[in-house]
C-alpha cells in the first residue's frame, strides 16, 4: 500500500513539473535600417519587456541602408525588416514571387530636418534657390520627401539648386561639417548635434512639410506571414504596447527608456530629439497603415520619378495583425 502511494505521489510531482515548464521564447530577428531615436517606440518595447511578455526573444541588428536591409530580408538573414515602405514597392515592381508585406507602422512622418550653414532669422524656402543642397540617397524615402517638399514650395530640385546626392549616408554629416553644401537634410540626432556645435541651424522640418506617410514600417515576406501568423501577431502586440507607452509617458521617461540603445549620446540630447519628434507627431499612435497615407506615399514617389504605376495597397499591406493588436492591447 505504501509503495503504491509513493508511486502515485511521484507521478503527481512529475506531471506537475511537466505542466509548470515554460516553453522557450520564439526568436525573431529584426533588421533596422539605421539606429535612430526616430524609432523610439521599438526601443521602448524592448526595454520594457513587451516583446518578452509576448513570448518573443527579439534579436535587433542594424543593417545600414534600405538596400542592405531588404537584401537581408530576402535572403532570410532576418525575419522582420524595419525600413521605409517604399522598399516593399521596389521589390514588388521587380516581380517577386514572395512579396514583402507591410504589417505594422512605426513612424508616420518624414524624420529629417533642413539645416542651414548660416544662421537664418526669417527662413523662406526660396532661399534655397541657387544654393548647394546636400541631400539623401536617390530613391530613398528621405530624398523623395525632400524633393516633394521643395516642389511644393515651387523649387525644381534639378534646376533651381545644385543637388548633391553622391555622398554615402554615413558620410553626410562629416561632409557638411567639412564644408560641403549650404544646406543639408539630416535625421536626428545629427541635426541637434550640429546645432550644438554651432556648425548649422535647423530651419525647417521635412516631416511637417510632407505630411503623413507610412514612413517606417515593420515588414516581412508573405511566406513568413503564412508560416508564423501567431508570432507576427505577438510581435505587433508588442509594437503597439510600445506605441501606447510613448503616447502616455513624458519626454524624460521615453528618453530614459531608449538611452541604453544610444550609450554614447548625452541624455539631454536624447530628450531634445524625443521632444522634437513627439511634438510634430512623428511616432505613429497605432500600427495600422492608413490607405490615405499610402496614397500620399505614392504621390511622393511619383513626384520623384520613382514610381510609374500604382502600388496596390491591398497587395502590399496587411492590417489584420494591427487591427487585432489594437483590440488585444488595452
Amino acid at each position: 500500500m505504501m509503495r503504491l502511494s509513493f508511486i502515485v505521489i511521484s507521478l503527481a510531482l512529475l506531471l506537475a513539473g511537466c505542466g509548470g515548464k515554460k516553453s522557450e521564447p520564439t526568436k525573431v530577428r529584426i533588421g533596422e535600417v539605421t539606429r535612430s531615436i526616430f524609432y523610439a517606440p521599438q526601443y521602448v518595447a524592448i526595454t520594457n519587456g513587451f516583446f518578452k511578455d509576448e513570448g518573443l526573444d527579439v534579436e535587433l541588428t542594424t543593417t545600414p541602408g534600405g538596400d542592405k536591409t531588404m537584401t537581408a530580408l530576402l535572403s532570410n538573414n532576418i525575419d522582420v525588416a524595419l525600413v521605409g515602405s517604399e522598399t516593399s514597392i521596389y521589390v514588388s515592381l521587380q516581380g517577386s514571387e514572395d512579396p514583402v508585406i507591410n504589417f505594422a507602422q512605426l513612424t508616420q512622418t518624414d524624420g529629417t530636418f533642413l539645416i542651414s550653414r548660416s544662421k537664418v532669422d526669417n527662413f523662406d524656402w526660396n532661399m534655397l534657390k541657387g544654393s548647394k543642397f546636400l541631400g539623401q540617397r536617390k530613391g530613398g524615402m528621405p530624398q523623395m520627401a525632400g524633393e516633394f517638399t521643395l516642389k511644393k514650395h515651387g523649387i525644381n530640385p534639378q534646376n533651381d539648386l545644385e543637388l548633391i546626392q553622391n555622398v554615402e549616408f554615413a558620410n553626410i554629416v562629416p561632409a557638411f561639417t567639412s564644408g560641403t553644401g549650404d544646406y543639408v537634410q539630416l535625421f536626428e540626432p545629427s541635426a541637434t548635434m550640429i546645432e550644438q556645435q554651432g556648425k548649422g541651424y535647423v530651419v525647417a522640418s521635412f516631416g511637417t512639410e510632407s505630411g503623413h506617410l507610412p514612413y517606417t514600417v515593420f515588414m516581412t515576406k508573405q511566406s513568413y506571414l503564412d508560416d508564423n501568423p501567431g508570432t507576427v501577431q505577438k510581435f505587433t502586440n508588442a509594437v503597439h504596447k510600445g506605441q501606447k507607452w510613448v503616447q502616455e509617458h513624458s519626454v524624460n521617461e521615453i528618453a530614459d527608456a531608449v538611452a541604453p540603445f544610444f550609450p554614447d549620446t548625452d541624455i539631454e540630447l536624447i530628450r531634445g530629439v524625443v521632444k522634437r519628434y513627439k511634438d510634430q507627431g512623428s511616432y505613429a499612435t497605432d500600427p495600422i497603415i492608413d490607405e490615405t497615407e499610402w496614397a500620399n506615399l505614392q504621390d511622393v514617389m511619383k513626384s520623384a520619378g520613382e514610381l510609374d504605376g500604382p502600388a496596390e495597397f491591398g497587395k502590399l499591406v496587411n492590417n489584420t495583425f494591427a487591427e487585432k493588436a489594437i483590440k488585444n492591447v488595452k
